[in-house]
C-alpha cells in the first residue's frame, strides 16, 4: 500500500522540538519504521528495581545456553520492552497509541553499559479497527539482537499533542520507597522556629516549605531586616508570624526556648551560623538536651544505588571519640527506623576492611560491632571496617571475599569523622547526581541544618523529613 502523503503544515508541525504530536492511522503506511538508541546506565537498573521492589541485584532474564557472555549485572528485559514502547509512544505512530497485544522474544541479556538499538516497522494494517502490528527489535552495539517479535497498537484517528517533558530530578524517597515530601504532606505541617532568615534564600526556603503544606513557620529574626529583605526579593510575609528580636545571638535563644517549651516542633536553620545556634541548642540550659550526643544525618538518593541511605556524621561532631560514634549510630538508626527501614544496615567505614591498630577508624568499627554482640546498640545489623566500595556494592564485595550481610546493601554510612563525611556527602550530591535532605537528631526537636548553597530540593526535602521526625517524637518522645 502507498503511504498517504503528509502536507507540509504537518511536516512543520512534527518538527517543533517543544510538542509531542503523533501520525494519524491514515498517515502511516506498511514499511514505515522508527527507531531510538539508548545506552543502559546504573540509574536504570535502579529504578527499574526499585519498580518492581527488588532488594537484591537484578539477574538475568532467562536466555539460550548458547548466549553471548555478559557482566555480572544485567537490565531488567523490561528495559528493553520500555524502549520499543517508548518508540511507539513517541516517534511512531506517537502520543495516543495504545497497545493491544504483544508477543517477544527475549534472546540475549543486556549489561550496564550496552546501547540498544530500539526500531519498529508496520507490517500490518487494519483500516476496520485502524490496528497497526510493528515487527520490533532491539540490537546492541555488537550488531546481536536481543529482543525480537511484534507489536500490535491501535492508533487514534485524529490528531493528539502535548508539550514535551523532561524526567523528573530524582527525589529522596523514604525507606518504604514512597517519596519523602508526599509522605510528609499527608501527615500534616508542623511549627517551625526559622532562625534568623535574613536573606533572600533562607527566608524563601521557609516560604517554599509553607507553601508546600509542610510547615507553619515562625520567622524569629529582626522585624525590620526580616521585612527589607523580603521587600527587596519580592517575597510576601502576608500572614507569617514573626517573633522580633535584636540580633542573630537573641534569635538562636529565643528559638531554643520556643521548642523548649512545646511551641514549635523543630527548629530551622536561617542565615546565622551553624555554631551560633548549636550553641543555643546544646548550652546546658536549653531544654533541647537529651541523654543522646546530638548529631548530623544527611538522608541520600542517588541513581547509582537501589535505596536510600543515611551519612553520619558530616557537620556535627568534628573528631568523635567511640562512645560519642555509638551516640552517633544510634540516632541514626532512629532515623532511619522513622523512614521506614525496619531493621537497617550500618556499614562502619575506614579505608580498608581488616582491623588495623595504626588506624583509630578500624579500632571503633571492630569495637562498635562488638556493642551491638553485646546489646549495646540495637536496633540494627552493623559491619565494619568496610572500604566505602564494599559498604555498597556487592560485586566489589565479592572480589574482595567480603561475606557480610551489610555489604553491598548498607542503608546507613557511618564515617570516621566530619571531614570524610562532608566529603563523601557533597560529592554525591554535586558529581554523583545524589538529592539529599539533612537534620539534626539527639535534641528533643529534630533541626534542619542546610548549607547556603543547597538546592530549593534539598531544603524542602530536609522540611519533610523534619516532618516525619516530629510527628513520630509526638508519640515517642527522644
Amino acid at each position: 500500500m502507498d503511504k498517504t502523503p503528509v502536507d507540509p503544515t504537518t511536516a512543520r508541525l512534527r518538527m517543533d522540538p517543544a510538542t509531542a504530536r503523533n501520525r494519524t492511522f491514515d498517515e502511516i503506511a506498511i514499511g514505515d519504521s522508527a527507531a531510538i538508541h539508548r545506552r543502559l546506565h546504573a540509574e536504570d537498573v535502579q529504578l527499574l528495581a526499585t519498580l518492581y521492589s527488588d532488594a537484591q541485584p537484578p539477574t538475568p532474564d532467562a536466555v539460550p545456553a548458547n548466549a553471548p557472555p555478559c557482566g555480572d549485572f544485567v537490565g531488567h528485559g523490561a528495559w528493553g520492552v520500555a524502549l520499543i514502547h517508548t518508540v511507539l509512544g513517541t516517534r511512531l505512530p506517537g502520543p495516543g497509541t495504545q497497545c493491544i497485544e504483544q508477543s517477544l522474544r527475549f534472546l540475549a541479556p543486556v549489561a550496564i553499559g550496552d546501547t540498544l538499538t530500539a526500531s519498529v516497522q508496520v507490517v500490518a494494517r487494519d483500516a476496520t479497527t485502524q490496528h497497526l502490528q510493528f515487527a520490533c527489535r532491539c540490537v546492541n552495539q555488537h550488531d546481536i539482537t536481543v529482543i525480537d517479535g511484534t507489536v500490535e497498537v491501535q492508533v487514534p484517528a485524529t490528531r493528539v499533542e502535548h508539550p514535551r517533558t523532561s524526567l523528573p530530578e530524582v527525589q529522596v524517597l523514604d525507606g518504604t520507597g514512597q517519596s519523602l515530601l508526599e509522605r510528609a504532606r499527608r501527615l500534616g505541617a508542623i511549627r517551625v522556629a526559622v532562625i534568623h532568615p535574613c536573606d533572600a534564600t533562607s527566608l524563601a526556603a521557609a516560604l517554599d516549605a509553607h507553601r508546600c503544606g509542610l510547615i507553619e513557620p515562625v520567622l524569629v529574626a529582626p522585624r525590620q531586616k526580616l521585612e527589607q529583605v523580603a521587600s527587596e526579593a519580592g517575597l510576601d510575609l502576608a500572614g507569617i508570624r514573626i517573633e522580633d528580636v535584636p540580633h542573630s545571638h537573641a534569635a538562636a535563644t529565643r528559638a531554643v526556648a520556643l521548642a523548649a517549651s512545646g511551641h514549635v516542633d523543630a527548629l530551622m536553620k536561617g542565615s546565622l551560623h551553624t555554631d551560633e545556634l548549636m550553641a543555643a541548642v546544646v548550652g546546658a540550659s536549653s531544654g533541647l538536651r537529651t541523654a543522646r550526643r546530638i548529631s548530623h544525618c544527611y538522608l541520600m538518593q542517588t541513581p547509582a544505588y537501589p535505596r536510600p541511605f543515611i551519612i553520619t556524621d558530616g557537620a556535627v561532631n568534628i573528631d568523635p571519640t567511640l562512645e560519642e560514634k555509638a551516640d552517633i549510630l544510634r540516632n541514626a538508626i532512629d532515623l532511619a527506623r522513622i523512614v521506614g527501614v525496619a531493621v537497617p544496615r550500618v556499614a562502619i567505614l575506614a579505608a580498608v576492611e581488616t582491623v588495623n591498630p595504626r588506624m583509630q577508624a578500624t579500632l571503633d568499627a571492630a569495637a562498635l560491632c562488638k556493642m551491638a554482640d553485646r546489646g549495646q546498640i540495637t536496633g540494627a545489623i552493623l559491619d565494619g571496617p568496610l572500604a566505602f566500595d564494599n559498604a555498597i556494592s556487592a560485586a566489589a564485595a565479592k572480589i574482595k571475599g567480603i561475606v557480610s550481610e551489610v555489604a553491598g546493601r548498607a542503608d546507613i554510612l557511618l564515617v570516621p569523622d566530619l571531614e570524610s563525611g562532608n566529603m563523601l556527602a557533597k560529592q554525591l550530591e554535586y558529581l554523583g547526581g545524589a538529592a539529599s535532605a539533612a537534620v539534626v537528631v539527639g535534641a528533643r526537636v529534630p533541626i534542619v541544618l542546610t548549607s547556603r548553597a543547597d538546592s530549593r530540593e534539598s531544603r524542602i526535602a530536609s522540611c519533610a523529613l523534619a516532618v516525619l521526625i516530629a510527628h513520630h517524637y509526638r508519640g515517642c518522645p527522644p
